[in-house]
């Protein structure tokens, strides 16, 4: 029989290819509701991503995804008009979310692949192949970024979360279970989304990990001493985007919280699987403004007063290098004024 701490969670496995479709586990309305999107072309796929019916790393694997399915799609036609079918499909992708740079990644990936191509059928080959390779390298590089950040924390340390790590956090359980470590959990609700009441939450517990959840502003009160929740050990997210003086740019609310766990001591572990080469500071990094009527409503659900018609929603907000401890990579852990040497890292491997 598994155990709920030996079963594959529900969200390892939310984006599939089914022939020509993509179907993409919506994460507006999980784990009320298991219901797939289904998208016919990569088109429809960028649109799902932009609808947030999946987030995090779920966009990399959906990008992946649209541009296998387009692979398929052009098999037919002479090899100029499918590689420009694929460039178009890709600028598609790669816009689909400004500030998450993992659409644009697969994007990249892929067409790199399929330039020398002389015929279609070898276009076809060479995409779906890059396709799917780089999702499972996507994979094992999040599991040397779990095991990197499983090595900073102390067996039964209490975690502090924000937002949905997805495939991060994962794989950082994993690690942890493979090393021998247990860790308790607090996990804030994400609004407007609640990705991490409904996802991060649900996730721990079908590992089996212990998870308190908290609104999203009770978080410097639960860093705070003497808390009665008990004492947090580290704060540990993802980061959408890491620049290279060290910013961490993630969903909006992981700024204060690092605030705030530095006012108290606690350290901040921002994981990503690398720093943005292409972008020097923060200030090189899009933040995604995303339309302010989602605020006033929770799951599709108007929550705030009618009378109120103004709201603001940057999705993302950017965390100064002052306030966090590592950035914790999968060629490990690096002081946030340091996120270069990783780059020194990869040229001595």
């Amino acid at each position: 029989m598994t155990t709920a701490s030996e079963a594959r969670p529900v969200l390892d496995d939310s984006v599939r290819v089914d022939g020509q479709t993509v179907l993409v586990l919506d994460r507006r309305v999980f784990p009320e509701k298991v219901e797939w999107v289904r998208a016919h072309d990569a088109e429809e796929v960028a649109a799902a991503i932009t609808a947030m019916v999946t987030q995090s790393s779920g966009p990399l694997f959906a990008a992946y995804a649209g541009l296998e399915i387009t692979a398929l799609q052009v098999a037919g036609l002479p090899v100029a008009d499918a590689a420009e079918r694929m460039r178009v499909a890709g600028s598609a992708l790669a816009s689909a979310r400004p500030t998450n740079a993992h659409p644009r990644e697969a994007v990249e990936r892929v067409l790199r692949a399929i330039e020398p191509a002389a015929s279609t059928p070898e276009l076809v080959e060479l995409a779906v192949d890059a396709a799917r390779s780089g999702a499972d390298l996507y994979r094992r590089r999040s599991r040397l970024l779990g095991e990197a950040t499983v090595d900073l924390l102390p067996d039964g340390a209490r975690l502090l979360t924000h937002c949905w790590m997805d495939t991060y956090l994962i794989e950082l359980v994993r690690a942890a279970r493979a090393d021998g470590k247990r860790f308790e959990w607090v996990a804030t609700e994400t609004r407007p989304y609640l990705q991490g009441a409904r996802l991060t939450a649900h996730t721990l517990a079908e590992f089996g990990e212990r998870v308190t959840l908290i609104t999203d502003g009770m978080g410097a009160a639960a860093l705070a001493p003497g808390s009665t929740l008990g004492r947090i050990d580290a704060l540990v997210t993802a980061a959408d985007r890491v620049s290279l003086d060290g910013s961490v740019v993630n969903k909006v609310g992981t700024l204060g919280l690092a605030v705030a766990a530095s006012a108290f001591g606690v350290p901040f572990h921002a994981l990503v699987q690398a720093p943005d080469v292409n972008a020097p500071t923060a200030a090189d990094i899009v933040v995604e403004q995303r339309d302010p009527a989602e605020v006033l409503s929770t799951l599709g659900r108007r929550t705030a007063s009618g009378l109120v018609t103004e709201a603001w929603y940057p999705a993302f907000d950017v965390t100064p290098p002052r306030f966090v401890t590592r950035v914790v990579t999968d060629r490990g852990a690096f002081e946030p004024e340091r996120v270069r040497d990783y780059f020194e890292a990869e040229a001595r491997a």
